[in-house]
């Protein structure tokens, strides 16, 4: 039986959604991976966008807002941003709660490409944290 991975942000547009992208590449033979948000603002285009740079197709995946009885049967809960963390609700006691802070690349600012290039490199630490966890489960 597969376990279940929920990676958590504050609106389920980018941070999340690129996270469930990455662990559907790395981890689907063991993890049933979702994501969701304390809200949910909708996918993020260039989200979409950076993760198609990176081979993965997120553009079919929807912002959803947190789902408690998911959340009850998550053997993982990540949350991605602070907000997400101290806004989680208490979580049961066989559930194991982790928080890999990344920035948030919708609120980069400068130029267009400082903007993407905050995508690019919050997608590439995503990807390799996800790795890390699909090698060492931690």
């Amino acid at each position: 039986m597969k376990k279940v991975l929920y990676f958590l942000c504050t609106g389920n547009s980018c941070r999340s959604q690129m996270a469930e992208g990455f662990g559907k590449k790395y981890l689907s033979d063991d993890y049933d991976v979702y994501s969701a948000g304390i809200e949910a603002h909708g996918l993020n285009p260039k989200a979409v966008k950076a993760m198609e740079e990176a081979g993965v197709d997120i553009s079919n995946q929807t912002s959803d807002l947190l789902d408690m009885e998911l959340l009850k049967k998550a053997d993982f809960v990540i949350t991605l941003c602070g907000d997400a963390n101290d806004n989680c609700p208490a979580v049961p006691p066989h559930v194991t709660r982790w928080h890999w802070g990344f920035p948030d690349p919708a609120r980069a600012e400068g130029t267009e490409e400082e903007k993407w290039s905050v995508f690019q490199s919050v997608r590439d630490a995503m990807e390799k944290r996800i790795q890390e966890f699909a090698q060492s489960g931690k």
